[in-house]
Formats: structure tokens, C-alpha cells, sequence
């Protein structure tokens, strides 16, 4: 795996996540602001970093499985722990929201990769 291909996916995943926050934050009227955002983020920023860790992401950055799945899992589920840990929301409904827009995002992403990967050869 090349270096450059390896930070440029965990890149995009950083930008799934904050788009994420970003989108709930300004739907829930919070204000999208940097400060906003990142504390929003942070949670599920460090299970993003946890679960290319435990998948060694940089093998297969683009793979949807493992990497992709299990960057999804430890995005929301590390989040949710560090949100109630920090006295932040983890109501049913938003660990729902939470789960489907972010393997929208962080696997969506992949598979577009994958798909066009496949019509080239």
C-alpha cells in the first residue's frame, strides 16, 4: 500500500465524520462552527482512528471490508461510549441516525471507489 493512498482514505474519512457532525449540527440548530463541530466530532473522530487501527487500515484503505466495516463500527460505537462518557446524547434514536449515516458515508465512499475501480478493468 502506498503511503499517499492510505492518508488521503483516512483523510476522507475524517471528512465523512465532520460532515456528519456538521449536517446533525445544523439540522438540530446547534451552529456549524468550527468549535461546534469539533466537539460534536471528536468522539467519533477518535473511534475512526481506533478502528484503522484495529483493522490496519492502511493495508486496504479502500477495501469496504474489513477497513471499511470496521472503521464504521468503531466510529459509531466508540463514539457513543466517549459521547456518554463526556455527558453528551446517545439517545436510541440518534445511535440509529448515527449508525446509518455514517455507513452511508464511510462505506458509500468505498464503494463508489470499488465500482469505479471495476469499470477500468
Amino acid at each position: 500500500m502506498r503511503t499517499r493512498e492510505g492518508l488521503t482514505a483516512f483523510g476522507v474519512d475524517v471528512l465523512c465524520v465532520l460532515l456528519f457532525c456538521a449536517i446533525g449540527r445544523r439540522s438540530h440548530a446547534e451552529g456549524v462552527t468550527a468549535a461546534g463541530v469539533a466537539e460534536t466530532a471528536w468522539p467519533f473522530l477518535t473511534g475512526t482512528g481506533v478502528g484503522w487501527l484495529v483493522s490496519r487500515g492502511w493495508r486496504r484503505p479502500a477495501a469496504i471490508t474489513p477497513t471499511g466495516v470496521v472503521v464504521w463500527v468503531c466510529t459509531v460505537a466508540v463514539g457513543m461510549v466517549l459521547r456518554k462518557a463526556s455527558a453528551q446524547g446517545v439517545a436510541a434514536s440518534f445511535i440509529v441516525v448515527a449508525s446509518l449515516v455514517t455507513a452511508l458515508f464511510l462505506l458509500g465512499w468505498r464503494g463508489a471507489v470499488a465500482l469505479l475501480v471495476g469499470r477500468r478493468h
